[in-house]
């Protein structure tokens, strides 16, 4: 209770003896009376601020001088540890350099020494060099390399670092991997690369990492290591994270949490939920499992990753504020994310309690106690009982008095007011007083200004100054005074404005300079009415983003004249000054830095949005702040670039084209000199450095903006090639968005870039992750779809190729593997559980391969025909010249997922005509888009198929089914030419491979014959019962004279005429149905005819089949004597040409015929196993009975003395059928003697009934005669 007692009292007495003096300061009431005189009443009013501004003065002394005896007493400590660490420096300087730490070649150098003073020199040579090192790194190495104590290379001197460091200085040693030199920078990558990472735990690899070395004092040598540690990780566990950026994050954070868990200076130790959620996010956007985060939190809390030399230090010089050593207390609040508003330097009831328990202690003694306090947070308590009455005080006297002294005195209260809430992060405190000060600038109406205000100005500049690492959100209304003082002194300058540069229309030069002129003589006369001067002159509210922006009206003369007065007062505010704060940003902490550009832009973005008055200064003062501080660290300049991506963006979208154009070209600059900086492998800060040109360049409606992005992105590349890694993303993301602008200009002003990154600096693309290849060949094949110019279309192709080229030429080798979740794309109906899709082909040659293949084969569906050509050509050419590169897995990746798709149009369309072949004609497509292919290319993509299959077939062998499906697919097509196409290419596939085919590999081939030539039956039969219900005139001049209407209102011709159409139809589909089982037939006697000794007794059965169901179905469409006349009629009156029908039946006979009389003389084996040979007097009685039916079906009645003669057509078809007959009779008549006495029974018969029978070729008479005389004849006699 005694201590609670004495600390409110205390609080009690401040407050009155504040609140005391605030009355004092503002003087007497209105309305009341005083026995002060005027002169009195000032003197006690100035007295009174003077009291106060004294008291905030002594507490900000009193708190600055306690926080720097901490900081001093960090500094000794540090110097305590790095003494202490040196201790092995200092043994090395007496001499006492262990002799085992040599490098292996010099102990082999010394092992060879003649004798004991060479190696006496040699030890003491070395020794001094590292003496030399431990003062002067680069100067030790120097003196290393010349002495030949080491090799000058980056490895050597690496190796030394790692493997001599009981003689070096760690500290020292980390300080020379920190340098930024071109040599030193070599011999960090080569040290750092020297570590083997794999499949070891994240905490673990720092730990290992650290042993050798103290990481650097300096902010900027500990990210270059840092960056590099995160690089090799990410190098050695390529599957460990998504970028080096969540390596190089979580590093800081590991190393952050091991000085928070290890130091006991630290007393609000993080927790495990601090630690997972301050590293949400860090996994390119997405968070790493809480798992992991976990498990690694116990990793570096349970064990303190040390340093080689941390055990040679004793325990209590190791309490020392590491975060100092490492210049890290800054990045602390970055990796953590920590607000200092919420944790004020330790202002906590831990303090309270402390206090509290000392005023206990002393409480039961008599005499007078004075109580020590050292902890400046104690000063938090005082400033929030005083703050309000002193910021009324000093509000109310400035507002009030223009006295010099009293507005210095409130002027410096709020100075160190200022100063001391923003130190003890009393965030609410601090805004207030920053905000009152900028008030008091009058800024915002010039025209009232007074020296005092101008004071209040300068106030602002040191505040900026002086306190910039600890304003936070204070910096907006800072940063916006000196927005308007620049405005204000452009104006007194006689400049013009900048909105005379930003407006939409185009404003004339001379315009601008009679403006000038104007403004200079409203300096000079002040008597022109200028809208930007009246605008000011009028004024407006602090908080307006404008001034003036609700005024109107004229001003006056006096006004004006007031104003230039004014204007003259600023001119004690120079240039120096403003552009002072801007260059001390360099010397802002981290968390400062972020929130000084935060505020700038949401100045900038207020400038800028003015409707009367938009202008660039801050704009371009961003892009001076982002050029001072693009050396800080990446932790924290991806902070600030997150802060000034966004900003871009948002400007860049802006509707005024002239904001928008020099918001670009601002980004242009800034890109220009972040490319200057190397990029490690697996970052990806680039890519997202140049973001805002690809957001722009989708988003903008200006084809300027849009244009401008190009070119500055091509000018960036083309001179920065080498330094690009993954910023080639972005860059083809925007040549990619170019590709397909509707304005010409566009895509060729980056295609011509592309052409020249592709061609020249194609080495540089390789170079970097699969996906930035992947990017490039995406971007070429959108080129591809240019509308513009076929010839960019074609050199894009051509590109593509060249590509292909560049791949082959480094030798990549493919060997793709197995996704768990990869899935097949092929056109094969079986089950492919071997083969993938190549876009999951993620292995690194085969994700180059994968896009390029796979993109030229998506444009071989192209609706331009030349593009189509093009494409086609270019993807079998790569893979005729470059297959031998690839994989056996790979190919039938490859063939699976970018050759097969391009046949997918030929197959679909065989199976829809397989489904809808009694449907009416539709423009159907044998292509994937709806683009039919012509013959030509048709013809060209057949054979590319086959050749390429013919080519790689010991490779493909598996890929058989596929290859023969598409060219069965071909054959089936009722497209005209494509049967013909089909046949010529089964039959090289065939005729190219035939010794090399299996028998169940051939037996494939005729099922998928068979199955063409069977599938469509059943649909063409319904097609032909459509013909059943249709009536057609019995001539064409019935036709003719059908023109009575009829009842219903439609014409009987309207009726007979769809009929006739639908009868054309169902001719159309006859004819090509027709000449699908004649190129079948084609095909199948081809193949037999030459791969006969390759067949066996199953394939020759199914070619039997093959034969025997076309033969059958032709003789049953040749026996539709109804449908055959309605057709002939229609075909008379439509002057078409009838469908061959009795040809076809002719020629499947003749085929089936011929085919059944090889095998019996050729091929006695299967002919015999087979019993063809009675297959074959089979076929012969069925061609004898099939005339024998045509030339009797004219007689109504059986005659038996006479015969009615053959009209005209029952001769033609004679003759048409006589060829078959004749051949049926010569296989017939070359059956040996047993064979033909077999089977004389069955077609004795028939030889008779054509003795008997009219014919019309004389070759029937003569074959018959043969054959009764040299065959029956011959039974007979025997």
């Amino acid at each position: 209770m005694t201590a609670t007692w004495i600390h409110q009292t205390y609080l009690k007495d401040i407050c009155r003896i504040v609140n005391g003096l605030l009355k004092t300061a503002l003087g007497p009431p209105p309305g009341s009376t005083t026995t002060l005189s005027a002169i009195q009443d000032i003197t006690f009013r100035h007295g009174s601020v003077k009291c106060l501004v004294g008291i905030i003065k002594s507490m900000g002394a009193w708190m600055d001088g306690h926080l720097m005896i901490v900081d001093s007493n960090l500094h000794k400590s540090s110097e305590n540890d790095t003494s202490a660490e040196s201790y092995a420096t200092l043994t090395a300087e007496d001499g006492t350099l262990p002799e085992c730490e040599l490098h292996p070649e010099m102990n082999s150098e010394v092992s060879d020494a003649a004798t004991l003073e060479q190696r006496r020199a040699y030890k003491i040579e070395l020794q001094k060099g590292v003496s030399l090192f431990n003062r002067k790194p680069s100067k030790g190495i120097e003196f290393l390399m010349n002495t030949k104590k080491i090799d000058n290379t980056p490895e050597e001197v690496a190796f030394f670092l790692r493997k001599n460091t009981t003689g070096l200085n760690e500290t020292m040693i980390g300080d020379y991997l920190g340098e930024r030199e071109e040599f030193a920078l070599r011999v960090m990558h080569a040290y750092v690369d020297s570590f083997n990472f794999k499949s070891m735990d994240f905490g673990e690899a720092i730990r290992f990492f650290l042993r050798g070395f103290r990481l650097p004092g300096e902010a900027q040598k500990i990210d270059r290591i840092m960056e590099k540690f995160a690089e090799r990780y990410c190098k050695c566990n390529p599957n460990s994270f998504t970028s080096a950026d969540t390596a190089y994050v979580l590093a800081y954070s590991v190393i952050m949490l091991n000085t928070d868990a290890h130091n006991d200076m630290v007393k609000d130790k993080m927790t495990k939920s601090d630690f997972i959620r301050n590293n949400r996010g860090i996994n390119d956007g997405k968070d790493l499992p809480e798992e992991y985060l976990g498990a690694l939190y116990d990793q570096i809390v349970k064990n303190e990753i040390k340093m080689s030399a941390d055990s040679a230090v004793p325990q209590s010089k190791k309490e020392n504020s590491l975060n100092k050593l490492l210049g890290l207390d800054g990045i602390l609040n970055l990796v953590s994310w920590k607000q200092t508003e919420d944790k004020p330097l330790g202002a906590n009831g831990l303090l309270i309690r402390h206090i509290q328990e000392q005023f206990k202690a002393k409480a039961g003694k008599s005499e007078s106690v004075y109580h020590y306090v050292s902890d400046v947070s104690i000063l938090r308590f005082m400033v929030e009982v005083c703050w309000g009455p002193m910021l009324a005080a000093f509000s109310v006297t400035l507002d009030q008095s223009d006295n010099r002294l009293a507005t210095t005195q409130c002027l410096q209260g709020f100075r160190h007011a200022v100063h001391i809430t923003a130190v003890l992060g009393m965030q609410t405190q601090r805004d207030a007083f920053v905000t009152s000060v900028a008030k008091f600038t009058y800024l915002h109406c010039a025209a009232d200004m007074k020296q005092k205000n101008v004071d209040a100005v300068k106030t602002i500049i040191s505040i900026a100054i002086e306190d910039g690492n600890h304003l936070q959100e204070a910096w907006e209304h800072i940063l916006t005074c000196l927005s308007r003082i620049e405005h204000l002194q452009l104006l007194g300058e006689g400049a013009p404005t900048d909105a005379s540069f930003l407006t939409e229309s185009n404003t004339e030069t001379d315009d601008r300079m009679a403006k000038s002129a104007d403004l200079q003589y409203l300096k000079n006369k002040g008597t022109l009415q200028n809208s930007a001067v009246m605008a000011v002159v009028r004024g407006g509210s602090y908080d307006s983003t404008s001034v003036g922006v609700n005024s109107s009206g004229l001003v006056s003369p006096e006004q004006i004249n007031h104003f230039i007065a004014n204007l003259n007062l600023l001119d004690q505010i120079g240039n120096f000054e403003l552009n002072h704060i801007f260059a001390h940003s360099q010397r802002l902490n981290s968390e400062a830095i972020v929130a000084f550009v935060k505020a700038l832009c949401k100045v900038s973005i207020s400038e800028l949005q003015s409707l009367t008055d938009p202008r660039v200064f801050s704009l371009t003062k961003l892009v001076e702040i982002a050029h001072y501080n693009m050396n800080r660290i990446r932790l924290v300049w991806s902070r600030m670039w997150n802060v000034l991506s966004d900003f871009f963006v948002s400007v860049g979208l802006s509707e005024n084209l002239s904001v928008a154009s020099f918001v670009m070209d601002s980004l242009r600059q800034l890109a220009m000199k972040f490319l200057e900086r190397e990029e490690l492998a697996n970052y990806n800060f680039q890519n997202e450095f140049l973001r805002p040109f690809v957001i722009i360049m989708r988003k903008s409606n200006s084809a300027e903006i849009r244009e401008l992005i190009v070119r500055c992105i091509s000018q960036m590349v083309l001179s920065r090639v080498r330094n690009v890694k993954s910023g080639w993303k972005s860059v083809f993301m925007v040549f990619t968005a170019a590709a397909a602008d509707e304005h010409k200009n566009i895509v060729l002003v980056a295609f011509e870039a592309m052409e020249k990154i592709v061609r020249e600096y194609f080495p540089h693309i390789t170079e970097t992750e699969a996906a930035t290849f992947t990017d490039c060949v995406r971007c070429l094949i959108k080129f591809t779809n240019s509308r513009f110019n076929s010839d960019v279309s074609l050199n894009a192709i051509a590109f593509l190729r060249f590509c292909a080229f560049k791949l082959a030429e480094g030798g990549l080798v493919c060997t793709a593997k197995r996704l768990d979740d990869g899935s097949s794309v092929s056109i094969v109906k079986e089950d492919d559980s071997d083969v993938q899709s190549l876009t999951d082909v993620d292995d690194h040659p085969g994700s180059y391969w994968g896009p390029l293949l796979t993109g030229l084969s998506k444009l071989t569906s192209d609706s331009r025909l030349a593009v189509r050509k093009s494409s086609l050509e270019v993807l079998f050419n790569i893979l005729n010249d470059h297959g031998h590169l690839f994989s056996r897995i790979f190919w039938l990746c490859v063939f699976s997922s970018a050759v097969l798709p391009i046949f997918d149009g030929v197959c679909e369309k065989r199976d829809k005509a397989i489904k809808t072949e009694q449907d009416t004609p539709t423009a159907e497509s044998p292509h994937r888009d709806g683009n039919t292919w012509d013959t030509e290319t048709s013809t060209v993509a057949s054979q590319c198929l086959v050749n390429l299959f013919i080519r790689f077939y010991d490779v493909l062998r598996p890929r058989l089914s596929d290859v023969v499906y598409i060219l069965t697919g071909y054959l089936g097509s009722s497209i005209k030419g494509h049967a013909s196409i089909g046949v010529a290419a089964m039959s090289r596939l065939t005729g190219e491979l035939g010794s090399r085919l299996s028998e169940d590999e051939w037996q494939e081939i005729f099922l998928a014959l068979k199955e063409t030539a069977t599938s469509t039956l059943p649909g063409f039969k319904k097609l032909l019962r459509t013909m059943d219900d249709i009536k057609v005139p019995h001539n064409s001049q019935s036709y003719s004279n059908t023109e009575t209407s009829s009842d219903h209102g439609f014409t009987n011709d309207d009726v007979e005429g769809d009929n006739l159409q639908t009868v054309a139809y169902v001719v159309s589909r006859m004819k090509s149905h027709i000449s699908i089982q004649q190129h079948i037939l084609q095909v199948v006697t081809d193949i037999y005819k030459t791969h006969m000794q390759f067949l066996s007794a199953a394939n020759t059965n199914v070619i039997v089949e093959i034969f025997s169901s076309i033969s059958s179905h032709a003789l049953e469409l040749n026996s539709e004597t109804r449908m055959q006349q309605k057709i002939q009629i229609a075909c008379s009156i439509l002057e078409l040409s009838e469908p061959p029908m009795l040809s076809f039946e002719n020629e499947a006979y003749h085929n089936y015929l011929n085919f059944l009389q090889d095998f019996v003389e050729n091929n006695l084996s299967i002919s015999k196993e087979m019993n063809l040979e009675s297959l074959l007097v089979a076929v012969c009685e069925k061609i004898l009975q099939i005339y024998l039916n045509c030339a009797t079906d004219h007689q109504n009645v059986p005659l038996t003395h006479w015969i009615i003669p053959l009209g005209i057509a029952e001769k033609e078809e004679l003759a048409a059928r006589s060829p078959l007959l004749v051949s049926a009779l010569k296989a017939l008549s070359g059956l040996g003697r047993d064979s033909f006495r077999k089977y004389i029974s069955n077609i004795f018969h028939l030889l008779v009934d054509l003795v008997r029978s009219e014919h019309s070729s004389a070759a029937v008479q003569h074959v018959l005669r043969n054959i009764f005389q040299s065959c029956i004849g011959t039974i007979i006699m025997q």
